[in-house]
């Protein structure tokens, strides 16, 4: 059999864990965690990693396997991945990734062009501009110039904002350009599987999974990362709100409103950067059952 990497993803909060766990059960194999948030080993009730059961029940990688203090990119992700893969393909003939960081499943299908190195002298003419400006003005300027990234970027982070505007300043080129054209082979066979409900039901879910996080201790988790908050791993919604409330800038209802909104629209982005790739198989959550039966027809042919 053609090794295979079968990907399931989808937008935050549709059940892509429980799925990937029934299909690594049914398969005997391993989970990829494709989640640029569930790989710190210091966060857990916010980033809903799987619980103890379903980690003990199906071998998990890259689900708390990097501390928040040690920097982690997706180029990081890519080199890693791969090797792991090879070593499970040794023993397995298919292997499950999952999770909802689009930039991570991307790389691991496509590969990332290599950027190129910033001229120090832009850099610190941007860098300035955010000092003096303030972040709305590049957000601004980064719809403007490139708006594919500008649709699906963390507009909140304005690292992110800011090296999007120093590639394009730099090479002339839209930073959503090195994203967007495969340039890497795999030896392995890719079968996409991505999970949807409508957007009522979607939304239903999400907050129902941030209630139950708080009640949880998400916010007592919160407390023990807020000496960290100005890392960029901790940039993140779920904590975020959270250490607003600690500074006393918002209520805590406020906050949770808050995770719940920016968690929705965290979910918008992703359906926004998954509707553009035409190879996803896509299901309803209500037909999770089908999934299954389709993969067995694909892989026996």
């Amino acid at each position: 059999m053609e090794k295979t990497l079968v990907i399931i993803l989808g937008p935050t909060g549709i059940g892509k864990t429980d799925l990937s766990i029934e299909l690594a059960l049914l398969f005997n194999t391993e989970i990829i965690s494709s989640d640029s948030r569930q790989i710190f080993s210091e966060l857990s009730i916010g980033t809903a990693i799987p619980d103890s059961h379903q980690l003990n029940t199906v071998k998990h990688h890259f689900v708390q396997s990097h501390s928040i203090h040690n920097y982690f990119n997706a180029s990081n992700y890519e080199i890693e991945v791969l090797k792991q893969l090879e070593n499970l393909f040794s023993e397995k003939d298919i292997v499950i990734m999952t999770g909802g960081s689009m930039l991570y499943i991307d790389v691991v299908c496509n590969g990332i062009d290599d950027l190129p190195d910033i001229d120090p002298k832009i850099r610190e003419e941007i860098t300035i501009r955010f000092k003096n400006e303030g972040i709305e003005p590049l957000r601004t300027e980064l719809k403007r110039i490139d708006p594919e990234y500008y649709a699906i970027a963390d507009l909140k982070n304005h690292k992110r904002i800011i090296h999007a505007l120093e590639v394009f300043y730099m090479t002339g080129k839209k930073y959503s350009s090195f994203r967007t054209n495969p340039q890497k082979k795999r030896d392995f066979r890719i079968i996409k599987i991505g999970l949807n409900t409508n957007r009522e039901l979607l939304h239903s879910r999400i907050n129902q999974r941030v209630d139950k996080m708080i009640s949880d201790g998400l916010v007592e988790e919160a407390k023990t990362l807020y000496p960290f908050k100005n890392l960029n791993s901790l940039n993140t919604v779920g904590y975020k709100e959270l250490f607003d409330y600690f500074d006393n800038e918002i209520s805590l209802e406020t906050a949770i409103e808050l995770i719940k909104r920016n968690t929705r629209r965290y979910a918008r982005r992703q359906l926004t950067w998954f509707n553009k790739d035409k190879t996803i198989n896509w299901f309803d959550i209500h037909e999770k059952d089908k999934v299954f039966p389709f993969l067995q027809e694909i892989l026996l042919h």
